[in-house]
C-alpha cells in the first residue's frame, strides 16, 4: 500500500506543471466568463433604470393650428364647386 502511495505522489509530480497549467486557465476563463455576466447585468440594469425615469418625466405637447389647412381646402373645395 506504500508503495501505491509513492507512485501515485510520483505520477502527481510529473503532471503537476501541466495541471497547475489547466487549474491556472480555468481559473482564468472563470473569472472572465463571472465579468461578462456582471458586466452584462449592470449595463441591463442601468437601461431599464434610465427607461424608467424616461417614462415617469413629463411628455412635451406640441399642439397644430389646422385652420390655415381648412381654409384652403374649403376654398379649394368651393372654387371646384363653382
Amino acid at each position: 500500500m506504500s508503495q501505491e502511495k509513492v507512485d501515485c505522489y510520483k505520477k502527481e509530480k510529473a503532471n503537476r506543471k501541466q495541471t497547475m497549467r489547466k487549474e491556472k486557465t480555468m481559473r482564468t476563463v472563470r473569472g472572465i466568463v463571472v465579468g461578462v455576466v456582471f458586466v452584462a447585468l449592470v449595463g441591463w440594469l442601468g437601461y431599464s433604470a434610465v427607461g424608467l425615469y424616461t417614462q415617469s418625466q413629463p411628455r412635451k405637447v406640441a399642439e397644430v393650428d389646422y385652420t390655415a389647412v381648412d381654409n384652403y381646402l374649403q376654398s379649394l373645395n368651393e372654387e371646384s364647386g363653382e
